[in-house]
């Protein structure tokens, strides 16, 4: 299973429980489909940078997830066909979760050459 993350923007006139509920529905196919759901951070109600289908803002929701790629082609044809999503972007993170790891890594080791400032 790879790591990934979707962020995708829900209609501002949504009431805040279906959006809520919508949530916990995606939630609930990512764990039935043998996923794991990691984080779910809501950014709540934020201006966009350019109107989408008549909108100037928008409520943000970021899923953090592990899951196969069968999953991740039925949440995005979900977010696809909903009514209340006017936006959403899914990424693959593990590449660049092990980029940041070796980064850091690396960044360590150089520290641990040079000499203490005297």
């Amino acid at each position: 299973m790879r790591i990934y993350e979707e962020l995708f923007i829900i209609k501002p006139d949504a009431p805040d429980e279906e959006a809520d509920q919508f949530v916990e529905q995606l939630r609930n196919q990512l764990t039935t489909a043998g996923g794991t759901v990691d984080k779910v951070d809501k950014w709540g109600k934020r201006r966009l940078a350019y109107r989408v289908d008549k909108y100037h803002e928008g409520t943000y929701v970021l899923l953090q997830f592990s899951a196969g790629p069968e999953a991740v082609k039925e949440l995005e044809r979900r977010l696809r066909v909903s009514d209340m999503v006017i936006k959403f972007l899914t990424v693959r993170i593990d590449q660049t979760l092990k980029r940041l790891e070796k980064r850091k890594k690396d960044r360590e080791k150089r520290a641990a050459r040079r000499p203490a400032p005297a």
